[in-house]
């Protein structure tokens, strides 16, 4: 892989006998599908896709956990994108990369290019922000979203807009 893509390849690494390879985005459809298609170790199943927001650097650290059934063995394969940049679908690679990119988009944000059906998986489509975010605050809710659905207030004290005002130990993002 690093002779057939060197001006991507980043650094490989194993660590606890988890085996790591770091790539840059630019060609990562090219990439998965070689290291699906490669006869060394074939990883022909993609078992998850996910991602790791870093704020402070505006990143997010995509990660492809991959199999492959004849060496039985794991590659964890990761790139960076900037948080407002798209990444290449995988879902042209492995169908299963078609509801894990729908998760990621959900929970963090990224958006996927030339995805099939990049819409939300596990929350409503009008539900405002992404809670798997390091700068999502886990005591805020969609305050206006549950009084819509739901035809409630919120029995939470802390919602979306009011926690910064209201908690003087309530660090924002920017902090």
């Amino acid at each position: 892989m690093k002779e057939k893509f060197s001006t991507q390849f980043v650094k490989a690494y194993s660590f606890l006998g988890q085996n790591n390879i770091e790539v840059k985005k630019a060609l990562i459809a090219e990439i998965l599908t070689f290291m699906r298609d490669n006869t060394i170790l074939p990883c022909n199943y993609l078992a998850d896709e996910t991602a790791v927001h870093w704020p402070k650097d505006e990143e997010f650290e995509i990660v492809y956990i991959l199999y492959s059934f004849s060496k039985n063995e794991y590659v964890r394969m990761k790139t960076r994108i900037k948080e407002w940049e798209t990444i290449e679908s995988a879902a042209g690679v492995w169908t299963t990369a078609d509801w894990l990119e729908r998760e990621v988009y959900d929970m963090f944000g990224v958006r996927y290019a030339n995805h099939p059906n990049l819409k939300r998986i596990l929350l409503p489509e009008d539900w405002v922000g992404f809670p798997l975010r390091k700068d999502y605050n886990v005591r805020l809710q969609d305050v206006e979203w549950v009084r819509k659905h739901l035809g409630i207030d919120s029995g939470q004290k802390y919602y979306v807009g009011e926690a910064r005002h209201e908690d003087p130990n309530y660090i924002t993002p920017t902090d």
